[in-house]
């Protein structure tokens, strides 16, 4: 969300982040905004002013997205479950704040079924602070915006009493022309189109033992070119690309399972070329067992998919980077709205703006932080930021054996 608002034009100036990892790459790839590594259930607005170069500035928008983890048995409100406890204080500092616009981001499931209930009453809460919801409610598909991507998801857009309400962004690209053509669109790019063109992995050794490499690329697809120009030039590093061993077993079953099917042991989905990426997901988190999530395998070699040919498929640009652990940085971009899509909602809350408050997008190349955000343990990270390193609760082990 802050690379999108920011490609459309906006001035990030804070972030909230519990957890120290997280903070640590957001500053890196945002050196020039506040990151406030607490939760929102610890701050206030005005924590957020004194903590950033805002002050007593307005706020144009408050973006972002919470768990919404619990749902309450008939006659309790969903939103005074404390599982939900994030989306109040959501609510909680949009009203501190008083920006002109919200944007609020979630899974498509808020409005299937009884989740329904929970979504309204969120709604009539930011209506109850005074302000007016685009209605009604959209989910958006990031392959509508150019993302190489099957992912879904829910955006909430309010606009302060007196502010001009913006719309949802019309689709801009569309998946398969033979299905439906959309005013002649351009149809939505492929897994070929998004890394085609990087570097193969396995021909690096050094992808071993760390996670760049100056290397070769491909000729490249006008989406890669989109991603991987820095001031007009093509970049030679490829990062985010630290290598998985898999056994001779687990390479033979890659190798033997076709395009767009599902293998059948991992339950990893083999990635079409000359389709879409199914939806990357985040995995679980330390406290939670740390499981990771299934990731894709790659079109051609039998493995898993990069951090890097991840972050291509999510719309990331390559100068963008994630922590050095492969578990950091998937949790990372699978968490993550893609950036196009979330340029697409920026944009239309940019055309709501009277003309003289209107920014213009730069397309110079970001000022980056100091590279060794990217590789921070915990314990380091949690000291950078002056809270605890079990902030995130570690992963809770257990003594049961397994037999095979």
């Amino acid at each position: 969300m802050s690379l999108g608002f920011k490609q459309a034009g906006f001035d990030v100036r804070a972030a909230v982040e519990y957890d120290p990892i997280h903070c640590a790459v957001h500053e890196f790839n945002f050196p020039d905004c506040a990151t406030i590594c607490r939760s929102v259930t610890d701050i206030d607005g005005d924590y957020i002013r004194s903590h950033s170069s805002i002050g007593k500035s307005d706020i144009t928008a408050v973006i972002g997205g919470a768990p919404c983890q619990g749902f309450s048995l008939i006659g309790y409100r969903a939103l005074d479950d404390p599982r939900n406890q994030l989306v109040s204080h959501y609510v909680r500092l949009v009203k501190e704040l008083e920006p002109k616009y919200f944007v609020f981001e979630n899974v498509k499931g808020l409005t299937i079924g009884n989740h329904k209930r929970f979504l309204h009453e969120l709604i009539d809460e930011f209506k109850r602070i005074g302000y007016s919801i685009v209605e009604p409610y959209r989910v958006l598909n990031a392959l509508w915006y150019g993302v190489p991507q099957d992912r879904q998801r829910l955006f909430i857009i309010g606009a302060r009493d007196g502010s001009r309400l913006p719309s949802y962004p019309e689709p801009t690209h569309q998946p398969d022309r033979a299905i439906h053509d959309i005013r002649n669109l351009p149809l939505t790019p492929t897994v070929r189109d998004a890394i085609g063109d990087l570097p193969e992995v396995e021909d690096y050794d050094e992808l071993l033992e760390r996670d760049w490499v100056d290397a070769k690329f491909r000729r490249p697809s006008e989406y890669a070119k989109t991603l991987s120009l820095v001031n007009g030039r093509r970049t030679v590093q490829l990062t985010s690309s630290l290598r998985t061993i898999h056994t001779p077993e687990s390479q033979k079953r890659f190798t033997e399972t076709g395009h767009g099917c599902v293998e059948a042991v991992s339950r990893f989905l083999k990635l079409d070329p000359d389709g879409y990426c199914n939806t990357l997901r985040a995995g679980t988190a330390s406290d939670r067992g740390a499981f990771t999530s299934p990731r894709p395998i790659h079109p051609h070699t039998p493995r898993c998919i990069t951090v890097r040919e991840a972050a291509r498929l999510h719309s990331y640009p390559d100068w963008f980077r994630f922590h050095v652990t492969k578990w950091h940085g998937f949790r990372q971009i699978g968490n993550s709205v893609p950036p196009h899509l979330a340029r697409a909602v920026a944009r239309q809350v940019v055309a709501a703006l009277p003309k003289s408050m209107r920014p213009t997008p730069s397309k110079a190349m970001p000022k980056l932080g100091d590279p060794l955000l990217l590789s921070l343990s915990m314990s380091e990270a949690a000291e950078r930021y002056g809270v605890p390193s079990t902030v995130v609760p570690p992963r809770k082990r257990t003594t049961e054996l397994a037999y095979a």
